[in-house]
Formats: C-alpha cells, sequence, structure tokens
C-alpha cells in the first residue's frame, strides 16, 4: 500500500519561505511520477508541480519562478520549496504519487484526478 506522508506546512509573512517534505512509503514504480497539489477554500483542488521519471518537472503558471519541486535521494521522496510566498498561495497542500492505472492519464499537474495516492495535507498559511 503507498502512502505519501506531507510534512513542513505553517504560517508565513507575505515574501516568506517554507519547504515542504513528502515520503510516499511503498512507492516503487519504475514509472515514476509525484507532485503537489493544493486546495484553496474557494477552489477546486489544483496542481502546483509534478515530477516525472526523466527527473522533468512543470509548474502551474502562479508558481513558476517562485516554488521549485524537487526529488531526493530516495526516490518516494519529493520536496516543494516555496520562495516569495503570497497571501493567495494559502491553502492545504497535498502530495500525490503514482497515475491511476486505467485512468488513461499521465504525469501532470493539469488533472489531479490521474493521481492514485495522496496524503493527508499540510496547511500552509500565508499572512499579509
Amino acid at each position: 500500500q503507498v502512502q505519501p506522508v506531507e510534512s513542513g506546512g505553517g504560517s508565513v509573512q507575505a515574501g516568506g519561505s517554507l519547504r515542504l517534505s513528502c515520503v510516499a512509503s511503498g512507492y516503487t514504480h519504475s514509472s515514476f511520477c509525484m507532485g503537489w497539489f493544493r486546495q484553496t477554500p474557494n477552489l477546486e483542488r489544483e496542481g502546483v508541480a509534478v515530477i516525472d521519471s526523466s527527473g522533468t518537472a512543470t509548474y502551474a503558471d502562479f508558481v513558476k519562478g517562485r516554488f521549485t519541486v524537487s526529488q531526493g535521494n530516495a526516490k518516494n521522496t519529493l520536496y516543494l520549496q516555496m520562495d516569495s510566498l503570497k497571501p493567495e498561495d494559502t491553502g492545504l497542500y497535498y502530495c500525490a504519487a503514482g497515475i491511476r492505472f486505467g485512468s488513461g492519464g499521465y504525469c501532470t499537474y493539469r488533472n489531479y484526478k490521474f493521481f492514485a495516492y495522496w496524503g493527508q495535507g499540510t496547511q500552509v498559511t500565508v499572512s499579509s
């Protein structure tokens, strides 16, 4: 059973930084795909960034230049370095791993429904 577990959320002022971590125990798929998503009060769950088996990272436009996703030395570990945080970045941040079998999906931040395994989320609050 694959179980992502997030950590590193917290409260910061606008312009500050946070680093989120995720360990997906049991995740050893050869076609690696892990990513970060977030849930804000007024929006459906939205993609932030993903990284695929080639190590290629892709980002939502609203975080480009501010957030960096990276893979740890252990292949089931993922990080999200968040700099220049804004109040609109406030939300519950989820780590996701693996593409659901039979979903027809691929490694992208554009559709959270492609992902099979989810963590419980870690809260990020940015005050102005």
